[in-house]
């Protein structure tokens, strides 16, 4: 299967499980062992910041089956890592984007002095292990002109980074909104246009849409200095100024941060909802002791909130994949995750309406469903179920068909009654449209996918807690 393609120095290809990077290009190739030897990049590989990469030996790059469509023979065969599960900048929260803009930084500024530097500064350039991002593209690093001051990629990293990021941050505006249909990012005309007289002429606005703006209007039919070759006196001067640029974008970058404590309609969950202290603690019992007992490798957190059961699975020693709608609890639960060191990748995902396949013929991205579908051992789908079924339409069947596809073993749910006060809210007046999703029909409607392990009701909330083991199919 074919993952990339655009690089014409090379390509990459999933088989066997192995991801395999197939490098076509000649010169590519023959600084590849370089790149290999740089300090910058066994510090980076050993920090878990960029993928740990292997040179086939030309017998083993024999046996690889040919993959990845036509194309030129390749030269040189990598196989990188696998990372668990990849996502892409269009699933992350603004502090995981955020996160991605530093690393490429930090990369850039270790290469500078041993003469290398990279090509390009895209976030598809990244993807997270965990909590943790890890860059993944190695051609990109490569030899540069000692003495040219210049960055080719800054452009990029304005538009793929930084733009994003203000408009986010002045106009509340999503990164999925942003990004999935905008490979390359934020144009400075798209965020000229989106900003008023006033905030154009701010310091950020006036750097990264409007000065760029005016120019192109200036230039217009002629062609854009700043990719024209340069050369200083010295490499140190060269070296300087390099420097100097990426530190730059570096403050830049860090302006741009969003703030610890933003609120949004479901930040305060935990704090606010309306569960008892007896229902807080028989639902954390019911988790945890089904942790424990199943012991899952692998756990989806659907509709995670602040992650709360993330990372109490995190801490029995699951690889955790969350998912929620808000990308303000999402970001929240990312910095949980970093500091207390739990393997959560957190991802803003609306299981009503997932990422879908995007990319050339829908094929260098595959959906959340695709990469989700059978890779966890258990599905957590707690307060969700009512969200679904009555916010968004969805029969309990069908989510039942979902839940299937995406555990390989387990499920833990929790059922809400229509005489619960979020059933109210959420139904709108509308009740007796979803009078009969009670819990006999949630038991019927599960019961050809999961066989029922283990069931509680809450103490004081007309709600209930079940534990499924996915029903073995018939092939």
């Amino acid at each position: 299967m074919s993952l990339s393609f655009r690089d014409p120095a090379g390509r990459v290809v999933s088989t066997e499980h192995r991801i395999l990077r197939l490098v076509t290009d000649l010169q590519a190739a023959s600084s590849i062992q370089a790149v290999l030897g740089l300090d910058a990049v066994r510090r980076a590989v050993e920090e878990g910041r960029l993928v740990h990469t292997r040179v086939l030996s030309a017998e083993e790059a024999a046996r690889i089956p040919a993959a990845g469509g036509a194309g030129p023979a390749p030269v040189v065969v990598l196989e990188h890592e696998r990372i668990p599960f990849p996502s892409y900048p269009y699933e992350w929260p603004p502090e995981m984007l955020l996160a991605a803009g530093r690393l490429t930084l930090d990369l850039a500024v270790n290469l500078l002095p041993e003469g290398f530097g990279l090509k390009d500064a895209t976030p598809y350039n990244v993807l997270y292990r965990g909590p943790n991002p890890v860059f993944i593209d190695l051609l990109s690093l490569e030899p540069r002109e000692p003495r040219d001051p210049t960055w080719r990629a800054y452009a990029q990293f304005s538009r793929t980074f930084l733009s994003p990021l203000l408009a986010h941050r002045a106009f509340g505006l999503r990164l999925d909104t942003l990004l999935m249909t905008r490979r390359d990012g934020l144009e400075p005309e798209e965020l000229y246009r989106l900003a008023g007289p006033l905030r154009r002429l701010t310091p950020a606005f006036l750097a990264l849409a409007t000065m760029p703006t005016w120019l192109a209007r200036l230039r217009r039919g002629n062609p854009d200095p700043i990719y024209a070759p340069r050369t200083l006196r010295s490499v140190e001067q060269a070296q300087f100024v390099l420097s100097s640029i990426l530190r730059g974008l570096r403050r830049r970058l860090d302006r741009l941060e969003p703030p610890r404590g933003s609120r949004s309609a479901w930040s305060a969950y935990e704090t606010e909802s309306r569960y008892t202290e007896r229902d807080r603690e028989a639902k954390d019992d019911f988790v945890r002791t089904a942790l424990r007992q199943h012991q899952p490798s692998s756990v989806l957190d659907l509709g995670c909130n602040t992650g709360r059961y993330s990372l109490l699975a995190a801490a029995g020693g699951a690889r955790v994949v969350a998912a929620d709608a808000d990308g303000v609890v999402v970001g929240e639960l990312w910095r949980r995750a970093r500091e207390e060191h739990r393997d959560v990748l957190p991802l803003v995902v609306d299981l009503a309406r997932p990422s879908p396949a995007l990319g050339w013929r829908y094929g260098e991205h595959a959906s959340f469903l695709d990469r989700a579908r059978g890779s966890f051992d258990m599905v957590l789908m707690l307060a969700l179920l009512h969200h679904l079924s009555v916010g968004e339409g969805v029969p309990f069947v069908e989510v039942a068909r979902l839940a299937s596809d995406l555990t390989r073993d387990l499920l833990v749910i929790e059922h809400v009654e229509p005489s619960d006060p979020q059933f109210h809210r959420l139904a709108r007046g509308r009740d007796g449209l979803f009078a009969g999703l009670d819990r006999p029909a949630f038991e019927a409607a599960f019961a050809p996918h999961f066989q029922s392990l283990r069931a509680e009701k809450l103490p004081d909330a007309p709600r209930s807690l079940h534990l499924l083991r996915r029903r073995v199919r018939n092939p």
